[in-house]
């Protein structure tokens, strides 16, 4: 402690390099945590997907249809203790832009496979007794304006009802939450009974279903046991886990992580030849410096420990800032309106900034301080 002082005056030597510098640093961070954010959005929430959950498809794709009498089938299989299904609805809220999913469900299979999404009992109740009603996810309440009681206009272009209308009405009986961060609040969920019965075709007929197994480590084999139950039928099948099947639904509008990666790695790698030159003109600089304060018995550990410091103390100011800028940006919201399912930056990406930080400070000061640490007296005198 009792070298702050000389730090923050080698530091402050050059205010505008070093400003240019810490800036940079604070951008590279503030980008490193917005992307994060980001990359958590179009994610879907892979993170928080079921790791004993499985879902199955038609093995021909998503949009294929499956009888819903696989339910039973699917409900009898080893290792299954429980089951629900689900349906695209697709419906168009005032205007195409405001996409947001809808999904026919059976609320008591909802609530059992989704124990995250918490809904009071009172609307629960209320809910199951609306033939019409639907739960909506917090994010949509907000993003929309709605209240409990609201009734819902949806146009769907892919099922319209039996009376030739393709205009389905719901009201809104309840709001349900996350019971963590990084829980899907944008969904709109309605009874599939009512659906089934009004829709003009495909009675009988979900999307895909989700399956509770009682041992995530026998995944890859309950999966394997399903599908063979319905080989050779019309309706084959593709089960995978819910991590992997949310990653792959992700990835269809592009490897967010790798992009992500790829755009963090070329920043880094510029601030740090930024940060390290910096430092390598600093030290260089105040050589016949660092030969006097050898002569007053600065052992070459310290003086190692002086030049890294400046390097870890420039690349902590300016990450800690960075990220914290990042965060309160998030704090705001979603920035395109209620596009993004979810938009939040993760803890651990905290912890991956700091080690960032450490790693910054110590690549781009630890050639100067080798090379300070190894300077002889008399040479450097001879310099001035």
């Amino acid at each position: 402690m009792k070298f702050v002082f000389l730090i923050w005056r080698n530091l402050m030597r050059k205010k505008i390099r070093t400003g240019f510098t810490f800036l940079s640093i604070l951008v590279a961070f503030l980008l490193f945590g917005l992307l994060g954010a980001i990359r958590m959005a179009f994610s879907q929430g892979v993170d928080v997907a079921g790791v004993d959950r499985l879902v199955l498809i038609h093995k021909v794709s998503l949009i294929q249809l499956l009888p819903i009498s696989y339910l039973q089938r699917i409900q009898t299989a080893g290792g299954v203790t429980d089951v629900a299904h689900f349906t695209w609805f697709g419906g168009i809220y005032q205007d195409p832009k405001n996409f947001f999913p809808q999904m026919p469900v059976e609320p008591e299979r909802l609530f059992r496979l989704y124990p995250e999404y918490v809904v009071p009992e009172e609307q629960q109740k209320a809910w199951r007794a609306d033939r019409t009603g639907a739960i909506v996810g917090r994010k949509l309440i907000e993003r929309f304006g709605w209240k409990l009681g609201d009734r819902i206009p949806l146009r769907s272009p892919i099922w319209p009802k039996r009376d030739g209308s393709n205009t389905w009405e719901f009201t809104i009986d309840g709001i349900y939450d996350g019971d963590k961060e990084g829980v899907d609040t944008s969904g709109f969920f309605f009874h599939y009974d009512y659906f089934d019965e009004a829709r003009a075709y495909g009675q009988g007929l979900v999307g895909w279903y989700v399956i509770r197994i009682n041992d995530p480590q026998n995944a890859a084999r309950i999966a394997e046991q399903i599908d063979a139950e319905f080989a050779n039928s019309p309706y084959e099948t593709k089960t995978s886990t819910e991590k992997a099947f949310v990653q792959a639904f992700a990835n269809q509008v592009g490897n967010i992580g790798a992009i992500v990666t790829a755009v963090l790695s070329a920043v880094f790698f510029t601030i740090l030849l930024v940060a390290g030159n910096t430092m390598a003109q600093s030290v260089r600089e105040r050589t016949s410096e660092w030969a006097v304060l050898k002569t007053l018995g600065f052992t070459n550990g310290l003086v190692l420990r002086l030049v890294l410091t400046e390097a870890f103390l420039l690349a902590l100011a300016g990450g800690v800032l960075g990220l914290l800028l990042a965060w309160g940006i998030v704090q705001q919201g979603d920035p395109t309106g209620g596009f993004l399912p979810v938009f939040y930056i993760p803890g651990r990406y905290f912890v991956y900034g700091l080690a960032a930080m450490i790693l910054l400070g110590l690549a781009s000061g630890i050639l100067p301080a080798v090379r300070t640490m190894r300077l002889r007296i008399a040479d450097a005198l001879r310099r001035v």
